[in-house]
């Protein structure tokens, strides 16, 4: 009883149910090791006497965090203060200006209620009766304007409250809005990994020019209100770098891969134009490698090539405007910037792994680290401009679909976390839970449960600090985007954590301040106008999707998984799908339509011994549940009758997301050229080639932008998602 006791006081699940009738228990030791994560000693009986006798009595007069939604009752934390009380809360400044004034106020007679004091928060200094509506300054005159009743300016702040028994306490006060902003009533889109997009100028992979191109046709020509990309998160260098956009070195800074080197203004001031040119043939040379001649994408290859044209670019001097930008980003981003480009810097040297690096270089606040970044200064300025360059086209692309009439614009992707040995583990080492492993329990899928090899956050860290890292995080991804995606958006509220050395059987859940992380991610997508979606797919906590919702944060609905799961388990009927969910037919991690069509996905996993039973049974399944859903498409006129096409079958499931009241439909872009390859095959590694494949017609062969955005079967795919199309196959509908 001693280590659950301890354990439910710091989040850590001791049993979970993967199903509603069945509770599975969590090994001692797994408990005794994310406690260890957590810094609480549990190692043997009298340690957990020892630490529970620490933990109940640290009794709390506040929460570490408390939030203030708009418009809704004040917390149990707040109207839970006793009568005398003192509190005083000192506003977050305005950027760039100066500290605001702290206001105090007292809790009067009976429970505090309603909203706060619009004193508060407003900058004005002075003393709050609660419930008097009154505002005195330091004269005890009032001032010109008597502060009522009204909403609290958004933001992050600190609160300080004093009883009259002489109890003091200090938290973060979030003050958000009730909801994140909303994307239109209906829109739709495209869902594209990035690399797999070449045009005729790439440098062998997908780049934000691309990016911006595609925005911009899709929202003059087909009335596309988004674009939805991969993370373009820093990546973990390597021979060779690890391709996957899921496991970065950095979620807080995008990677220079993806630049277009020719956008650089500096371009066309290099001097070694010969240089520059042979850089260019080179990486046109990439680019039919991977179009023409079957070759992957050679993510290290691109890289080395824009890595020597970039070096050429940098050594430009800027103009006394672009000089002064440059500057502005330097100090908006500040020490993150700051550490993570002399992480890059310490890589080149030593190597990626900053665990290997000299004792001193694996502390960022070393002396030793100080004097390493003065011999690398030239160094750590490089890698400051890529993050600028790049932070400066990854705006251009928003404002492009922005001229091109996207509602949305780019809906970028935050990953569920980092690698372990990477910028952001070293620049924020306090902030991980090292020696853990964030993954998934086992399930229906996938009965050995998962390991992502992602350090988790640990939560008493983040709340500690007002969950300052998060909201950093959130910031930066948001300032240039129309909307985010975050994966796995169930980790808001837990993670399973797995400790290094076992199977992900034997992890166990880990709690968040859900209410915390949402308020601040409520508050960063109001500051920024932006949508905010979740992929909310497979083993969901009961009430998740409901507090998502309640917040306005989309859901994700895949729709070869709507099923009525509670009744008749077949398909479910348009009109029954939620409305507030981004709905699409497959994503990156799934078949594409046509695989799912054909059944090739499981011939697929069969060639690849990935199937746990016999390829008859599996095939004879995966055609039952095909066949179920295109007779609901044929029973509701979107598949024109008797045609087995499968040109017109993949256009029907559109027609069907299209019928859904779906605030958002994405189009995965292989899906409109027929593509039958998967970009990412979970489970695999050296088996199959995930994260390197070009976008590709039926045949494998691999398609350009500007061929996508000829082909005759994106267009007849994409006409039946314009507004005010009719939802039933027209008569005599064939291949285009």
């Amino acid at each position: 009883m001693g280590l659950s006791r301890l354990a439910a006081l710091h989040g850590v699940a001791t049993s979970y149910s993967p199903s509603p009738d069945v509770t599975v228990s969590v090994p001692d030791d797994t408990v005794i090791a994310v406690l260890a994560a957590l810094g609480v000693d549990a190692g043997t009986p009298e340690d957990v006497r020892r630490s529970l006798v620490a933990a109940e009595s640290r009794s709390r007069l506040l929460p570490p965090t408390v939030v203030v939604w708009a418009g809704e009752p004040l917390p149990p934390a707040l109207t839970g203060l006793l009568p005398g009380s003192t509190v005083t809360v000192e506003p977050e400044p305005a950027a760039g200006g100066p500290p605001a004034p702290a206001t105090s106020w007292r809790v009067p007679e009976g429970a505090l209620s309603g909203t706060l004091p619009e004193a508060v928060l407003s900058g004005e200094a002075g003393e709050v009766t609660a419930g008097a509506g009154e505002v005195t300054d330091a004269t005890g005159r009032p001032p010109a304007t008597p502060a009522g009743w009204t909403e609290p300016p958004y933001g992050v702040h600190r609160l300080h409250v004093r009883t009259p028994g002489h109890q003091e306490a200090t938290a973060t006060l979030v003050v958000a809005p009730a909801r994140v902003p909303q994307p239109p009533e209906r829109t739709h889109g495209f869902l594209v990994q990035l690399y797999s997009l070449l045009s005729a100028r790439s440098w062998g992979m997908g780049d934000l020019g691309d990016l911006a191109d595609l925005a911009a046709w899709a929202g003059r020509t087909l009335g596309s209100g988004f674009v939805q990309v991969n993370p373009l998160h820093a990546a973990f260098p390597g021979r060779p770098t690890d391709p996957s956009p899921y496991r970065p070195s950095s979620r807080r800074f995008p990677d220079p891969v993806h630049l277009h080197v020719e956008s650089i203004p500096e371009y066309g001031q290099v001097r070694d134009r010969a240089v520059l040119d042979d850089l260019r043939q080179d990486a046109a040379a990439l680019s039919e490698a991977v179009l023409n001649k079957g070759a992957l994408i050679d993510r290290d290859a691109v890289w080395e090539l824009k890595r020597q044209a970039l070096e050429l670019i940098v050594g430009v001097e800027l103009t006394p405007g672009r000089r002064a930008a440059y500057c502005d980003f330097l100090a908006e981003q500040g020490q993150a910037l700051e550490d993570h480009a002399l992480w890059c810097a310490l890589a080149e040297v030593h190597g990626p792994d900053w665990h290997g690096w000299p004792e001193p270089l694996r502390d960022p606040r070393s002396p030793g680290t100080a004097r390493a970044r003065s011999a690398l200064l030239d160094r750590v300025d490089f890698h400051c401009r890529l993050a600028w360059l790049t932070a400066t086209q990854l705006a251009d692309a928003q404002r492009a679909a922005e001229d091109a009439g996207m509602e949305i614009g780019i809906v970028h992707d935050l990953a569920v976390g980092v690698h372990p040995a990477g910028a952001d583990t070293w620049a924020q080492q306090d902030a991980f839970a090292h020696g853990m492993s964030v993954g998934a329990p086992p399930d229906a899928f996938n009965a050995r449960g998962q390991d992502w090899g992602l350090p988790p956050w640990r939560p008493d860290t983040l709340a500690a600090t007002g969950h300052a890292a998060f909201r950093g995080l959130l910031r930066g991804l948001l300032a240039r985007a129309g909307a985010l995606r975050i994966d796995h958006v169930m980790g808001l509220f837990r993670l399973w954590w797995v400790p290094e050395g076992s199977p992900p059987t034997d992890g166990t859940y880990v709690a968040y301040d859900a209410e915390a992380m949402l308020a601040v991610l409520v508050l960063e997508a109001h500051r920024a106008g932006a949508v905010v979606v979740g992929e909310d797919l497979g083993t969901v906590e009961p009430g998740v999707r409901e507090a998502l919702a309640r917040r306005g944060v989309l859901g994700t609905s895949v729709l070869w998984f709507e099923r009525d799961w509670d009744g008749t388990g077949r398909p479910l009927a348009p009109e029954r799908w939620r409305r507030d969910c981004l709905a699409t037919a497959t994503t990156h991690d799934l078949p594409s339509t046509a695989a799912r069509l054909t059944g090739d996905h499981v011939t697929l996993r069969h060639r690849l011994g990935l199937l746990t039973r016999p390829l008859e049974q599996e095939l004879t399944e995966d055609v039952t549940s095909t066949a179920e859903w295109l007779a609901l498409l044929a029973r509701l006129r979107m598949l024109p009758e008797g045609d087995g096409n499968e040109e017109a079958a993949v256009r029907a499931v559109h027609r069907f997301l299209r019928a859904t009241p779906a605030r958002m439909v994405g189009v995965w872009l292989p899906d409109t050229v027929g593509d039958r390859r998967p970009q990412n095959l979970p489970g695999t590694w050296d088996q199959y080639p995930n994260w390197r494949l070009p976008i590709a017609d039926p045949e494998g062969h691999p398609v350009t932008l500007e061929e996508i955005a000829a082909s005759p079967r994106l267009h007849a795919l994409m006409e039946v998602l314009r507004p005010g199309r009719a939802r039933t196959a027209p008569p005599g509908e064939r291949r285009a």
